[in-house]
Formats: C-alpha cells, sequence, structure tokens
C-alpha cells in the first residue's frame, strides 16, 4: 500500500517543476519574420510585438501561426527536460 501523503509530497513537487517550467516560458521570446510581418511571442504564447508592414491579413495570420508554432516546440523541449518528474508522477518509471 502506498503512503497517501507520499503521493501529496510528490504532487506538491510536479507543482513546483510545472511552475518552474511556466516562469521558464515566460521568460523566452521567440522572434518570427514571415512575408514581411515580425513578430515577437514569449515561450507561453503571449504576443508581445507585431509589426505588420502594411501587410495584408493572410500575412499576418501565417506569421501569426509561425510565431505559435515554435513557441509550442520550445515549450515541448522544456517539458522533455523535465519529463522524469512528470512521468513517475503519471505512473512511468
Amino acid at each position: 500500500m502506498q503512503n497517501p501523503l507520499g503521493q501529496l509530497g510528490e504532487l506538491k513537487k510536479m507543482r513546483d517543476q510545472a511552475m518552474q517550467i511556466q516562469r521558464l516560458l515566460e521568460a523566452e521570446e521567440i522572434q518570427v519574420e514571415k512575408k514581411g510581418v515580425e513578430i515577437t511571442i514569449t515561450g507561453n504564447q503571449k504576443i508581445k510585438e507585431i509589426n505588420t508592414n502594411g501587410k495584408n491579413d493572410n500575412d499576418i495570420k501565417e506569421a501569426v501561426n509561425e510565431a505559435i508554432k515554435k513557441s509550442q516546440e520550445i515549450a515541448a523541449k522544456k517539458l522533455a527536460s523535465q519529463q522524469g518528474g512528470l512521468g513517475a508522477l503519471l505512473g512511468g518509471q
């Protein structure tokens, strides 16, 4: 039988790790330029700046989507680096 208090400790540890990842992602800035549109987005997918240079809506949409994709890739890498702790909590390792 597992110790329920031990599991609470593990949950707190995982919560702390998740909060650390969140802070790291907030600090990341990704800059994307596509079809003349420049976007700066954080790792947690908050847009900080858009410079459209008079481009049309479709060009802006494509640049935003590219910026989001890159921020998701960075988030996935950060999460993968913390995978050991998450895997243990979810019944893995």
